[in-house]
């Protein structure tokens, strides 16, 4: 019985079996037209490696706290367990992000019930694709725990939708450019492992206490934060901006960008 009733441990009965389908839809869009045909081939022909796998239940481990948690509590995913799932929608997942981007595994626990809890996840990775790099927004999702028979009802992990949800980066002999890397961004409508019912995931938040969830919000941001420290800051719209510097008789600092400053697609 846990001290604390708050707090919960996790555990996954590891000789169970869970079938997982994976998905990558063909690349709908990039800026520069380099997912058509003879533009680059990596990219055009981008398919799922394997459509369905059975893993032993004991790789969803690595997704679990080493100890009991609160809901709204963040812990780091073990990288083996996850690569080996990543390995279903490409051979060659790279997390270290070759120092380009902001790598890590971060995982919340959102909510839970005597039954259930649901985890959200958020990983940063990167796929090799012959003499480039593929690299996803974010992998985003959930792995929902029956309590009881220690089982994965609900496991989901895959790109957010768009309208620009990666960044491709491959050298090129022919490049006018001197380091001869072309880099782009587009949209693919579905990069995805999945398995189980996803109803169970509107079955927690009703049937959760108000002590024993979060909003799903409320659980990317603080996953957010472990990546970027301008997810710290209380951003507010420019009109709320321009009431204050006038309330206050504070000038505004304004910075132009060219992308998102909470994913990896730029």
């Amino acid at each position: 019985m846990n001290a604390n009733p708050n707090k919960i441990a996790l555990n996954i009965d590891g000789d169970t079996k869970v079938s997982i389908k994976g998905f990558i839809a063909p690349i709908e869009h990039t800026q520069s037209n380099h997912h058509v045909a003879f533009e680059w081939d990596e990219l055009v022909n981008l398919r799922v490696a394997v459509p369905e796998k059975a893993y032993s239940a004991s790789v969803f481990r690595a997704f679990l706290p080493d100890g009991s948690v609160s809901v709204g509590d963040l812990w780091q995913i073990e990288e083996m367990g996850a690569l080996e799932l990543l390995r279903q929608l490409h051979p060659k997942p790279n997390l270290d992000m070759r120092d380009y981007g902001d790598p890590g595994l971060w995982a919340c626990l959102r909510a839970y019930t005597d039954e259930f809890a649901d985890i959200v996840i958020r990983i940063h990775t990167e796929f090799k694709l012959g003499d480039g790099w593929f690299t996803p927004s974010q992998f985003t999702g959930h792995l929902v725990i029956n309590r009881s028979e220690e089982t994965v009802a609900f496991f989901q992990m895959r790109v957010p939708e768009g309208p620009v949800n990666f960044e491709v980066g491959w050298e090129d002999e022919d490049s006018w450019c001197d380091s001869n890397w072309i880099a782009d961004t587009g949209f693919c409508a579905q990069m995805e492992l999945r398995a189980g019912n996803e109803d169970v995931l509107q079955n927690i938040t009703t049937r959760a206490s108000n002590s024993t969830v979060i909003t799903q919000e409320e659980a990317e941001r603080a996953l957010n934060c472990q990546f970027y420290k301008s997810e710290q800051i209380n951003w507010v719209p420019m009109e709320a901006a321009l009431e204050l510097a006038q309330a206050q008789q504070k000038p505004i600092h304004a910075i132009s960008i060219d992308g998102p400053l909470a994913d990896e697609t730029c």
